[in-house]
């Protein structure tokens, strides 16, 4: 399983050529988590690389934090569509 990145760049940009929002930047990071997290069903012991999740779990709490700071509806919208809050 590979991470398709030009096509979650193309669903969750807000222009033509939107590639750095946070918006994308969120929905990237949400995909590489979850690649990850199937990862280690099979590898549990791969501490180094849980290091890495870590690393991007941080990264994306600290841009929702910002994102819901500076545009509420823009937050609730995305996490809704990224399933990420119950």
């Amino acid at each position: 399983m590979s991470i398709d990145t030009q096509a979650i760049i193309k669903e969750y940009q807000t222009a033509e050529g939107d590639t750095g929002s946070t918006n994308v930047q969120v929905a990237l990071l949400t995909a590489r988590i979850k690649h990850l997290t199937e990862h280690f069903k099979t590898h549990k012991k791969d501490h180094h690389s849980r290091r890495g999740l870590l690393h991007l779990v941080s990264q994306r709490k600290k841009l929702l934090t910002y994102l819901r700071g500076n545009n509420a509806p823009a937050y609730s919208d995305l996490i809704s569509r990224l399933g990420l809050r119950k």
